[in-house]
């Protein structure tokens, strides 16, 4: 594998040929893709605002922090850029395991010339900080008080790092980047929906440079997103079922919106959807099995309900709770 840390951009490229984005502005790519390049996706719909605020990140070493809903593909969006421009990407999912010592690193026990020493070992945050690599924090507002205070000092401008134990300091590589993606905006699990989110420290919120908020795409858009990654429903009758799909989640949504359900259908659970009616055959089946089942008991006649006023086709939840209102 050839080190990262010598690679930088070999040229830049207009928004508008990448991105197909009206912006003057010229993004740096990597003339080579090393193995950390995530992999493009050619059927991936970028939301114009969140591509030029991660761009901005990339050119400008702006410290990006990207929030919104389950399933609206935050991360993806990141990956999906950096894959355009070549950049070396690597994602760190900040869960309840995710310890400090991963971080910064820690001293190990290895056999050298037949012998067991002890050498450090260091963490993803100080290998990162030597290379050219987009490094992103995945629920940003789940990790541990003592983990998100390690991040604290990578986020200023200048973002040294000092390894304690090795009585060292760690300027960032020229090209290195910060990302990180949130359900929350650091206020917790407010609505009930993102059990394990936290406090985040209001103080390290405010050394991310650009908050951008991340929704749902509008209707035509996620059709065409489910179509290719269920080709099959790539033809006319497949739009039209699709459509019909999607109708399903947006009354989800608005009745999590109107305080209705407790839970609402994401891009994620859709695409689930197509793929599994593609699996049995039966949308009613498959639509079950991706979503109905997932929702609390009191409320499954209520999405049957939706699910009957798209397709005009009766579950047995919308009939139990038509007989529960008799």
């Amino acid at each position: 594998m050839t080190d990262l840390i010598h690679e930088h951009p070999s040229r830049l490229v207009s928004v508008r040929e990448l991105f197909n984005i009206d912006a003057d502005l010229e993004v740096p790519v990597f003339a080579h893709r090393d193995e950390h390049v995530p992999e493009p996706d050619p059927a991936y719909c970028f939301n114009p605002d969140v591509t030029l605020a991660i761009l901005a990140g990339f050119t400008r070493n702006r410290r990006v922090l990207i929030q919104g809903l389950h399933g609206t593909g935050k991360s993806t969006h990141i990956e999906q850029v950096a894959a355009r421009l070549n950049w070396p990407c690597v994602r760190i999912n900040l869960d309840g395991h995710i310890s400090r010592l991963d971080l910064v690193g820690k001293d190990t026990i290895v056999l050298e010339d037949g012998k067991q020493i002890t050498r450090f070992q260091e963490g993803i945050v100080p290998w990162a900080l030597r290379r050219p690599v987009a490094l992103i924090f995945d629920e940003f507002d789940a990790g541990r008080p003592d983990v998100m205070f390690v991040i604290q000092r990578i986020l200023e401008q200048d973002g040294k790092f000092t390894l304690l134990d090795q009585n060292q300091v760690i300027s960032p590589h020229p090209f290195f980047r910060l990302f990180a993606t949130a359900n929350t905006l650091g206020l917790g699990n407010v609505n009930g929906l993102y059990h394990g989110t936290q406090h985040v420290n209001q103080a390290q919120m405010d050394r991310w440079n650009i908050v951008a908020s991340l929704d749902y795409l509008p209707r035509e858009d996620e059709i065409r997103i489910v179509q290719g990654k269920v080709p099959r429903y790539a033809d006319d009758r497949g739009h039209q079922l699709i459509s019909t799909m999607v109708a399903v989640a947006e009354l989800t949504r608005s009745g999590f919106a109107a305080g209705d359900l407790s839970t609402l259908m994401s891009p994620r659970t859709l695409i689930a959807w197509a793929e599994n009616t593609e699996i049995f055959g039966d949308p009613a089946l498959a639509f079950r099995l991706s979503f109905l089942n997932k929702c609390d008991e009191a409320e499954r006649g209520l999405v049957a309900e939706y699910y009957q006023r798209c397709f005009d086709q009766e579950l047995a939840e919308s009939r139990t709770l038509r007989l529960a209102m008799m």
